[in-house]
């Protein structure tokens, strides 16, 4: 065993499905499986008998549903990482995963090559999400209507009284996303009230989320903003700080529940 092998729990109420995954990850070269669980609470305790690198997790099992489990789990063990493998891909199932703990989230339909990218995903600190849970996240997303913002006196010509077009939206940011009570790139800092945003994010670092939510890279989140990939490296690393998130699948989660993000209408 050298270091680039990886230790994988599994858990699964259904005994067939458990034993196939496990038979599957032995094929998989770089996995060790070093437990299965039938249930979320075996899940718990054999992930602090045997510190697994990441576990696949089912959702729907007796004594503790997968959900809760990983919330254990990653409260007691922040380095272990869990993805969880399940039936079900509706927003039921996958935002409480997400906002528990999960950086991965695939449907069974998965074969042994997306599991394994996945499974290396979340070892290197990516989130390992399926495509079609990808898109329903941006689907979800981009049905999500923007938190309204206090309207602004406009001055004659439609112009508001800070000098830019009055809306009774928030304020548009790059790539038609709004931000409740934000600013677009051209304001000033310090446009923005304090308590219009929250956990104290600033209205740059609240762009710089929205577009995160939008699917943007770093690189191109740079290029919409006119800054440098470094500016926004520091800009995630503070908003990820204040909200307490750990990626960006999370952080795409904690936009739709905030409303920073959606089309502008």
């Amino acid at each position: 065993m050298t270091d680039a092998v990886t230790r994988v729990l599994v858990a699964d109420d259904q005994t067939v499905v458990r034993e196939g995954i496990v038979m599957l990850l032995g094929l998989l070269p770089g996995i060790e499986v070093v437990g299965a669980a039938a249930d979320g609470e075996e899940a718990v305790a054999l992930v602090e008998r045997h510190h697994p690198d990441v576990v696949l997790m089912d959702l729907r099992m007796p004594r503790v549903d997968g959900v809760e489990a990983t919330r254990r789990i990653r409260s007691a063990h922040p380095g272990t990482e869990v993805v969880v493998l399940t039936t079900y891909a509706d927003d039921e199932s996958l935002f409480p995963a997400l906002q528990a703990g999960a950086r991965g989230y695939l449907t069974k339909d998965a074969g042994g090559e997306e599991i394994a990218k996945a499974i290396a995903d979340v070892r290197s600190g990516a989130a390992g999400l399926s495509p079609q849970v990808q898109l329903r996240l941006l689907e979800r997303l981009s049905e999500a209507s923007p938190k309204s913002a206090p309207s602004v006196p406009s001055s004659p010509g439609g112009r508001s009284a800070a000098g830019g077009p009055s809306a009774a939206g928030g304020p548009s940011v790059p790539g038609g996303l709004s931000v409740p009570g934000g600013a677009g790139a051209p304001a000033a800092p310090g446009a923005a009230r304090a308590g219009e945003l929250p956990d104290g994010l600033t209205v740059r670092e609240a762009e710089v989320l929205a577009l995160i939510a939008e699917g943007l890279s770093n690189a191109e989140i740079a290029q919409r903003l006119f800054v440098s990939q470094a500016t926004v490296k520091t800009h995630i690393n503070n908003l990820f700080a204040k909200t307490a998130v750990r990626d960006r699948a999370q952080a795409v989660a904690y936009a739709f529940r905030h409303g920073i993000t959606g089309t502008q209408q």
